[in-house]
This record gives structure tokens, C-alpha cells and sequence, in this order.
């Protein structure tokens, strides 16, 4: 890492986990859900890396909890007063954040969402993120091919985020469901749909305490669940364990997205059935340049065609190929989580 000089000699010291940089060089922040979510300590390396060989000062903040709003407007709140060029976020609540980051923007600061859209989307001036609902929708496809003629006897269920139904919620979900055969009611809803084999949904924060209570759960309203969609892989880990301690790991299939490498651990060892991997590498690290390019240039990314964001790929992680459905392994996804 550069410790660059001022004129004065003196060495400025970023706070906040900042990268150390010239007094005049641009300044930005990163702002994530959690730090302690396996994807967002990930996404932060991404972004810490990017900043440093990019020569930018860059602030770290995260929020509590998946769902802490507070935290996250009082980050951008900071990121304003200190005179951001930039702020990468991941919305813990795509709506709740919309006044905060337009007081970013009316501030002079190019603000840009990663992983999760705001809503609406052209809140942010730009998203870099996965397609959530083709995230969804692989799993899906996945889970009706490996059930066969089974999927039209599925108890399934959903183990989604929370209850402020943020856009990576309901698109996962929704993608799973149109992916395995099922009609989706509002796209940006859950639990709207009236399919008998849908047991029900259940809230997990994203995390594997979460994923178990929630499991347990829907357990309690019907034993002969036999597979499971979750948000993401911690959850799906708390889930499994939930199965595990009724006796019904055995026939049961897990679905998730991440892509992380834990995440793939569990596919080779037989927890996640599929998963859709992400690359929280990418959106970091291009978050980063799209800001020093507004920076120098004033210009912003452009979004995917047909898309209102930039597309950073998925693929499908499983060791049970189905045909007709592209994926790669655990052991070549080990080489990619997380890109």
C-alpha cells in the first residue's frame, strides 16, 4: 500500500478502514448490509483492492444487520459531509434508502448500487449486480428437473430474506418459482401465489440462525417438505441443519444463490443441491472504476441491454448436472468463488 506525501509532510491517515492516499485524490465509500455476511466481507475486499490500485481514499461502513436502515442513511449522511465523489451501497432496503442517496446525489456524489436494484432502479445513477431473477430462475429450472415427475408432488419451502421485501427478495423468489413451473402472482411480491405445493414462506435474514428458526418453522406445518429454496447459503446451512435435527436431511433438496465458497463446500458435500453463483469481486471492483471514470470524465456505466442494471453473470454450481441446463461443478466453481 502507497503512503503518499502532502506538501506539508504530513502522512493522512483515512478513517473508518479508509485506504491511505493523496490529500487530493478522489474520496469514496463503500457501504454494505453487514460485515459479518460472507458476501459483503468479499465484496469489501473487492472494492478495498480496487480503491488502492485506482489511488482512492475509500471508507468502509456497514450496517448491523440485514435490514438496518438506520445505520446505513446515517453512512451516507457521513459520506455527504465528508464530500464523497462516490458511494457504492448494497440497500438494505431498496425503497427506505431512496431520500438519502438522492440527497447524496443532489450533493454532487455519483451513487451506485451493488447487488441489490433500489427501487426504482434509476434511484441510483447506476446498479452493478447479478440478474437476481435468472438467479432464481436456474434454480428453479434445476430443482424441476432433478425432481422429474416428482416436481408435480412438491411440498415446498421458501426461506426468503425479510419482511421489507427488498428487490433481491422478491426477484430470487420469484425467480425460483417461475423457474420450476410455477405461476408467480405480483413480481414484486412474496407469497402472493396460490400453488398447493408451495407449504409457505418464512423469513431469515440471511443468516444461518435465521435459516434454522425459519425451517423449523415451516417444519412445524408440514413434515414432508422435500425441497427448499433459500435467500442465500448461510441460510440454506441453518436450514439444513434444521433438517438434520428432525431426521429429514436424507431426500430433501436445498437450493440457493451465492456462489460463495462455502457455499460450493456444501454442494460437494451434498447440502446445496444447485446454487447460483455471483461475483462480488466484479461489482466492487467496477463499482470503483465507474467512480473514478465520473471522477475524470463525468460520464456513467450503462446499463446491460434490456436491462436496468449492469450484469456482472451467473452460473449454475451443482454436481448433479440435469439436461439441457448449463452448470459446472463444485470443483470448477472452486476456482471462481468468489470472482
Amino acid at each position: 500500500m502507497k503512503k503518499l506525501m502532502t506538501i506539508s509532510a504530513l502522512v493522512l491517515t483515512a478513517s473508518a478502514g479508509a485506504v491511505l492516499a493523496e490529500s487530493h485524490s478522489i474520496s469514496a465509500c463503500l457501504i454494505t448490509k453487514t460485515d459479518t455476511n460472507p458476501f459483503f466481507v468479499k465484496m469489501k475486499e473487492g472494492a478495498t483492492a480496487a480503491a488502492e490500485e485506482k489511488g482512492i481514499e475509500l471508507s468502509s461502513f456497514a450496517g448491523k444487520y440485514d435490514g438496518d436502515v438506520e445505520t446505513q442513511v446515517a453512512a451516507v449522511e457521513t459520506c455527504i459531509a465528508s464530500g464523497a465523489k462516490g458511494i457504492l451501497i448494497t440497500p438494505t432496503d431498496s425503497r427506505a434508502l431512496v431520500p438519502a442517496i438522492s440527497q447524496a446525489r443532489e450533493n454532487g456524489a455519483v451513487v451506485i448500487a451493488l447487488d441489490t436494484q433500489f427501487e426504482p432502479a434509476d434511484a441510483a445513477d447506476a446498479t452493478f449486480a447479478t440478474d437476481n431473477f435468472k438467479a432464481g430462475e436456474l434454480i428453479g429450472e434445476w430443482a424441476r428437473g432433478k425432481m422429474g415427475d416428482d416436481a408435480e408432488n412438491a411440498k415446498i419451502a421458501l426461506l426468503d430474506l425479510n419482511a421489507s421485501e427488498v428487490s433481491v427478495d422478491y426477484q430470487r423468489n420469484n425467480g425460483f418459482l417461475q423457474g420450476f413451473g410455477i405461476d408467480i402472482g405480483d413480481p414484486t411480491d412474496i407469497g402472493d401465489e396460490d400453488d398447493p405445493r408451495i407449504v409457505g414462506n418464512d423469513v431469515t435474514d440471511g443468516s444461518s440462525d435465521g435459516g434454522r428458526t425459519a425451517m423449523e418453522n415451516l417444519l412445524q406445518v408440514d413434515q414432508d417438505i422435500n425441497l427448499v429454496y433459500t435467500i442465500n447459503e448461510p441460510a440454506a446451512a441453518g436450514a439444513y441443519e434444521a433438517l438434520k435435527s428432525f431426521g429429514k436431511e436424507e431426500g430433501v433438496i436445498i437450493v440457493s444463490v451465492d456462489g460463495g465458497c462455502p457455499g460450493v463446500r456444501d454442494v460437494a458435500d451434498g447440502v446445496i443441491g444447485a446454487t447460483s453463483m455471483q461475483f462480488p469481486l466484479l461489482m466492487a471492483s467496477k463499482g470503483i472504476e465507474a467512480i473514478v471514470s465520473f471522477a475524470e470524465t463525468g460520464e456513467k456505466p450503462q446499463n446491460s441491454e434490456g436491462l436496468d442494471f449492469t450484469n456482472t453473470g451467473v452460473e449454475l454450481v451443482t454436481d448433479d448436472p440435469v439436461e439441457g441446463i448449463t452448470s459446472i461443478t463444485s470443483e470448477e466453481a472452486m476456482e471462481k468463488c468468489w470472482g
